[in-house]
């Protein structure tokens, strides 16, 4: 996977809730896509309508069944990246806890409703470049 597109109804709100985590963009201040270097992958932020349209569905306007992950290289940071969401402007619905599958995860929900995880894998390998390996 190369790139995640988020739909969001208020692209502005939106790219200041991510600008607001240190995330760079070099879109203008009218473009009506952003793009943000992640890792080895690319997040966008493109208006929930035009996103649909262009993907041929129905926008039910709910969660669309989808959570992308922030891998973190300890529990400590995964800690540090909701307390940096939730002073963002994110929400909290799930903070930081040990896992039934032996790690520590919590979830943050930015403004558009888009939750994500933020987790603690001891089973997988953060490269320097943020690349995430299996074992």
């Amino acid at each position: 996977m190369s790139l995640v597109t988020l739909g969001v109804g208020d692209l502005a709100r939106a790219r200041a809730f991510y600008e607001a985590l240190g995330w760079k963009s070099g879109a203008a201040p009218d473009d009506d896509v952003v793009f943000f270097q992640a890792g080895c992958m690319i997040v966008a932020l493109w208006g929930r309508e035009q996103l649909a349209e262009d993907s041929g569905v129905e926008d039910s306007g709910g969660w669309g069944g989808i959570t992308p992950a922030y891998n973190a290289r300890s529990p400590a940071e995964v800690d540090a990246v909701l307390a940096e969401a939730e002073a963002a402007g994110g929400t909290i619905p799930r903070p930081g806890a040990e896992t039934f599958w032996g790690g520590y995860s919590g979830v943050f929900v930015d403004p558009e409703g888009h939750a994500w995880e933020v987790a603690h894998n001891p089973h997988w390998t953060i490269e320097d470049n943020g690349a995430v390996r299996l074992g």
